[in-house]
């Protein structure tokens, strides 16, 4: 591949990613107005004709690795493993 093609590539890829940040942003809009109007009908559940939106609180548990590193360092150094991975940039 040419760099005259790589940079038409890397253009397009661009484009292609800020249209779907884009549709992205005006989903989570959607979604935004969606919960609100659950909020306003103090409902977790909303049926919308053929669509059933579902907004609930879910609970988890979590371990605090930040803690258990404060609290006991060489346990925690013990069972950790690295990893690798690789990252895919592009700058102008």
């Amino acid at each position: 591949m040419s760099i005259n093609e790589m940079e038409t590539k890397i253009a397009k890829m661009q484009e292609w990613e800020a249209l779907a940040k884009e549709a992205a942003e005006m989903a989570e809009s959607i979604k935004d107005e969606i919960k609100a109007e659950m909020l306003k009908r103090d409902t977790e559940e909303l049926e919308a004709g053929r669509f059933i939106c579902r907004w609930t609180t879910v609970l988890a548990n979590r371990f605090d690795t930040t803690a258990f590193k404060k609290v006991m360092p060489d346990v925690y150094k013990a069972y950790t493993k690295q990893s690798q991975s690789r990252r895919f940039t592009v700058s102008a």
